[in-house]
């Protein structure tokens, strides 16, 4: 019942944030909206923002889909980017309110699982410290998630396809020599 409650709250904001903005939607509107009360609601989450974390974090299992190897990682990104499209309003509302800081860490912890995946299985044999490899993992991070966040900020116009194109371009086999270069002997 739990996750069924917490689910419907989160339908509920997303088709209020259809009608209006993040900062206009209130508890009372949530809760009226999935006809319960507010204490309901607060059972569940300590606030509005405290329901947004949760949707990024519940999305984010579903977005990456196991996408997480050198031969995947391209998919797994791309249905980062569809799981946008397909969120629009509420990933834009987000970014364009106080709680961007939920769905960039939102960003931040997908690109990273989905990196730290690729890293682990090309580090496969070799001797390179966990520190190393998530530092690798982390700076490509921010790349990715920069991406993801000028994308958004540009009004989602351009291929995603065409970005991963590019980006599998950019960073071909840099991930392997990165950790030839940190590998101990």
């Amino acid at each position: 019942m739990s996750q069924t409650t917490k689910k419907a709250f989160a339908t509920s904001l997303k088709k209020l944030l259809t009608e209006k903005s993040l900062d206009k939607i209130t508890v009372i509107d949530l809760a009226e909206d999935c006809e319960v009360n507010r204490q309901t609601f607060y059972y569940h989450f300590k606030d509005i923002y405290d329901l947004i974390e949760w949707i990024f974090l519940n999305d984010a299992t579903k977005a990456i889909n196991g996408n997480k190897t050198y031969d995947t990682w391209q998919q797994g990104f791309l249905h980062t980017f569809e799981y946008i499209q397909l969120n629009r309003n509420f990933v834009k509302s987000t970014y364009y309110s106080v709680a961007r800081e939920h769905l960039e860490r939102y960003l931040f912890n997908e690109t990273y699982n989905l990196l730290i995946g690729v890293v682990e299985e090309k580090a496969n044999g070799m001797v390179v410290s966990d520190e190393d490899k998530s530092f690798i993992a982390n700076f490509y991070k921010h790349a990715f998630a920069g991406l993801l966040l000028e994308w958004i900020s540009t009004g989602m116009k351009e291929n995603p396809n065409l970005i991963i194109e590019r980006l599998s371009i950019l960073i071909g086999g840099d991930i392997a020599k990165a950790l030839t270069a940190f590998q101990k002997d």
